[in-house]
């Protein structure tokens, strides 16, 4: 089986941007990123994490699995070179491009009882005590604006983000793997609904609540080379990937 890598970009075309936007700490962004096109997330300034959802934009029942993910690929920490599965065998995005190499899928996100425990009263919780500006609360005020509920809420990815598993199953956030200028590409494979938080991991050991900003670029990416990367890593992503094409083979 051929595989070839691919090279490390820093730089879009700004005629291929399709949105630019910097997403602040503690804030979300919710959108659908077309079959072919490319959502790229950039640590602007070394982040404390930032939590993922997503969907068949076309069909929501549809929807990240975290466990198949992980499972199918033999590593709960995603890079470049691996896909995100959906629930239903098929493929949601490609990794096609990391300069991190951390992204868990173990540890889940923050919500408002954990972030008072962490953080106390602050600047930050904007909308009273049921709040605390956390992970959970901002997915679930993105689903209700697609129609959505606390129903289609499930287990979440988390960018930039590197956790170690001790010998005796403890989980340790592991710093210094936050670079400002990294980030990652995610070519999707059908239409993607994504929600992102941008908020920090629920293990981060900051006590202090301090979130960076995150910038998101949706680009006209190319299409996949015959020897692409992702599409012949294995072959349980091939099967993906036949399930995946066979939902757009007549459209």
């Amino acid at each position: 089986m051929v595989q070839a890598s691919i090279s490390p970009v820093a730089t879009i075309d700004p005629s291929l941007h399709l949105v630019d936007e910097k997403l602040p700490g503690g804030a979300y962004w919710h959108g659908v990123i077309k079959r072919g096109n490319t959502l790229r997330v950039t640590d602007l300034e070394g982040s404390q994490g930032v939590s993922m959802i997503c969907y068949n934009a076309d069909s929501p029942i549809e929807r990240l699995n975290v466990a198949d993910t992980a499972k199918i690929q033999f590593n709960a920490f995603l890079k470049k070179g691996m896909v995100i599965y959906s629930d239903m065998g098929r493929i949601l995005f490609s990794i096609t491009e990391d300069t991190n190499g951390y992204h868990d899928l173990i540890c889940g996100c923050s919500n408002a009882a954990g972030n008072a425990a962490k953080y106390g009263e602050g600047p930050y919780n904007k909308y009273g005590e049921s709040d605390y500006n956390n992970t959970r609360n901002n997915f679930l005020k993105a689903l209700g604006k697609r129609g959505l509920t606390r129903k289609d809420l499930m287990p979440n990815i988390n960018l930039f983000s590197r956790v170690a598993v001790r010998p005796n199953g403890d989980l340790e956030y592991v710093t210094g793997c936050e670079k400002p200028g990294s980030f990652i590409d995610l070519r999707a494979e059908m239409n993607v609904l994504v929600v992102i938080s941008n908020c920090p991991h629920v293990l981060h050991p900051d006590k202090v609540y301090k979130p960076k900003p995150i910038q998101l670029t949706v680009w006209k990416s190319p299409a996949p080379a015959p020897d692409d990367l992702c599409r012949n890593a294995n072959e349980e992503v091939i099967r993906g990937f036949i399930n995946t094409d066979a939902l757009f083979a007549q459209s």
